[in-house]
């Protein structure tokens, strides 16, 4: 008779090997229960759902693919790199400027505000969880004091970069996390406001997984801020109209 060898589910977990710790801390980050209110947010899509410019699982699909590669891929994931550099220099005066583009892009109040709110909720983690580097050792014995936590209370894209950088997440999957946190997001909203099926959500995610690869990629290629900018009229005009809207479910 030949000899059978059985793999236990116990000697597979033995020769399994270590989770990297930042992919601990990543899941961490991009976790919905991290409470930073993202999902109080459509950043318009409220609006457009309400005019009948999206009614359905295929205008919502096409609207995120136009916001993630004409604007994510060429605003927020460079801007991520640029913060991420800075705080690995402990340059905070880079650090500043980086953020001051980000709320500079950020074309409505509602989006301004977002932007504040939730880098406030991200100062106030970062915070709580003792996150700092060297260059700020001084400063956190007066929190109240400390510039760097000023600028991250500005923006929740500076607080996700420098969480990030310190729990040395590579820059490449924080900006995959970044986008995938953002895209969930944005899902969840529309699958309420329109409304969608859980099925149909799944399926807008599943065809829009790949794109984060492509646009993290292209992103970070873009090494100034002189190369970035996008071009979402559409986006724009939702996000100020929703400002105004009668009746609401989110905050933008």
């Amino acid at each position: 008779m030949g000899t059978t060898t059985i793999t236990t589910n116990e000697s597979q977990s033995a020769n399994a090997p270590m989770t990297s710790p930042w992919l601990i801390r990543l899941m961490h980050l991009v976790s919905p229960s991290l409470p930073t209110g993202g999902f109080a947010y459509s950043q318009g899509l409220e609006w457009a759902i309400e005019k009948g410019w999206i009614n359905s699982e295929a205008p919502l699909e096409q609207w995120l693919l136009n916001v993630i590669e004409t604007g994510m891929t060429h605003v927020d994931i460079p801007l991520l790199q640029i913060i991420y550099q800075a705080v690995e220099r402990q340059d905070l005066d880079a650090f500043t400027r980086a953020v001051q583009w980000v709320r500079a892009c950020r074309e409505t109040k509602e989006l301004r505000d977002e932007e504040a709110h939730r880098g406030r909720a991200m100062a106030a983690i970062i915070k709580e969880l003792g996150l700092c580097h060297a260059g700020m050792a001084n400063a956190a014995k007066k929190p109240n004091h400390d510039p760097w936590h000023k600028v991250i209370s500005s923006s929740q894209l500076a607080g996700f970069a420098f969480a990030a950088t310190l729990w040395e997440i590579p820059i490449q999957v924080a900006a995959q996390g970044y986008l995938w946190s953002w895209l969930e997001n944005q899902v969840l909203a529309a699958v309420k406001i329109i409304p969608l099926g859980q099925s149909s959500g799944q399926r807008v995610l599943a065809r829009l997984s790949p794109t984060i690869d492509t646009a993290v990629a292209t992103g970070l290629q873009i090494k100034d801020v002189e190369q970035m900018g996008s071009s979402l009229p559409a986006f724009g005009l939702a996000c100020s109209n929703h400002e105004t809207q009668y009746t609401r479910l989110f905050r933008s």
